[in-house]
């Protein structure tokens, strides 16, 4: 589907796979001179949305800009106008959410879990848990995922580098994100993790270009930071873990849609 989006909206037991969702593009964003110290164009719709809802499933779809990527957007007052917004968000207070065995691609801003630092906009706070696994991101800006209060785990995903990268985990405010079995190829170590707001993320057994790398020491080392590795809660609910080292040939092949098996 082009130019289209989709939105889950204040629901429960919902499953949506195999689906292609491209270039779900705002045909006006806005202008805000306050976004940042030039001001920014920003754009109103996810290709998926995840709002209010609870028991989600997103399993073997595949989420992109197609042929439109805000790469071949022009400048206008001096910023790029950017036309798309979000890949796949989970937001005002979603809960028990899984996203697995997606492919998603070529964008920038990918994946926001919380949508606000406020818990009292959206009671947001004990809510946002979600699973993130065997998804392969590839050639992505930022957000895979950024995360505010959520317990989110995040495991066996395949991360490539590529297009406008910025960094791929955002430890957001109150957030609680445990990180393990991941594998990260063309990504330099130190910029995996960023912090908005964050305290601490556990992320054990990643690899970087296929070594083992402690992310937390390398964000700390890079960023001066005393970012803490323990976000205090360990997942109990999973499916099976993969050697990370089998994540390069496994993910890329069985993701996105088309290859349910």
């Amino acid at each position: 589907m082009k130019s289209f989006g989709l939105r889950i909206r204040n629901a429960d037991n919902v499953i949506v796979r195999n689906l292609t969702i491209s270039d779900t593009a705002d045909c006006f964003p806005q202008w805000d001179p306050t976004d940042g110290e030039e001001g920014n164009w920003n754009a109103s719709f996810d290709n998926v949305e995840i709002s209010g809802s609870t028991h989600v499933w997103l399993d073997h779809n595949t989420l992109n800009d197609g042929d439109n990527p805000d790469a071949n957007q022009p400048l206008y007052f001096g910023r790029p106008y950017q036309v798309h917004d979000g890949l796949l968000d989970v937001v005002r207070g979603s809960n028990y959410v899984t996203l697995s065995w997606n492919h998603l691609s070529d964008h920038d801003k990918v994946t926001l879990i919380g949508n606000t630092d406020n818990p009292a906009s959206y009671q947001e706070a004990d809510k946002l848990k979600v699973t993130v696994h065997h998804n392969y991101f590839e050639g992505l800006g930022q957000r895979t995922p950024r995360v505010r209060f959520g317990q989110v785990h995040v495991y066996n995903n395949y991360f490539t580098g590529g297009g406008p990268y910025v960094y791929s985990i955002g430890v957001g405010f109150q957030s609680q994100v445990y990180a393990n079995a991941n594998a990260f190829d063309g990504i330099a170590a130190e910029k995996v993790l960023t912090v908005f707001k964050g305290a601490a993320i556990t992320a054990k057994d990643n690899l970087v270009d296929g070594r083992p790398v402690d992310l937390v020491a390398a964000h700390n080392a890079a960023a001066g930071a005393s970012l803490g590795g323990d976000a205090g809660w360990t997942p109990a609910l999973y499916t099976r873990v993969h050697p990370p080292r089998a994540l390069r040939a496994l993910v890329p092949a069985g993701a996105g849609a088309g290859r349910i098996r």
